[in-house]
């Protein structure tokens, strides 16, 4: 059996399905210094420290984008909060690191 698939005619015709109406400019993706910051400061922790104990897959540039203050999606966010917790014994909430 074979399966055919319909192109949308702005595909077929080269034009691009996003617009500038359907782009959001708005976003901010610098934020600024965040909490978990101080508390990493306050532990004596470092980058490494947070990817050794995540038991996900957590890289340094995740890390490094969280203390920065670059938006984070939800799962990289849990990630970062699980490694935190585990690395300082303490139960942190995701409020308490980032204030976005």
């Amino acid at each position: 059996m074979v399966r055919v698939f319909r192109v949308p005619r702005e595909i077929r015709q080269g034009r691009s399905i996003v617009t500038q109406e359907n782009m959001n400019k708005n976003i901010e993706y610098d934020l600024g210094e965040q909490p978990i910051e101080a508390i990493i400061k306050e532990h004596g922790l470092k980058a490494v420290d947070l990817v050794d104990n995540s038991g996900e897959q957590l890289t340094f540039k995740m890390v490094s984008r969280a203390v920065k203050g670059r938006r984070l999606t939800p799962n990289i966010k849990h990630k970062v909060l699980n490694a935190l917790n585990k690395a300082t014994g303490k139960q942190y909430k995701i409020k308490d690191i980032f204030n976005y």
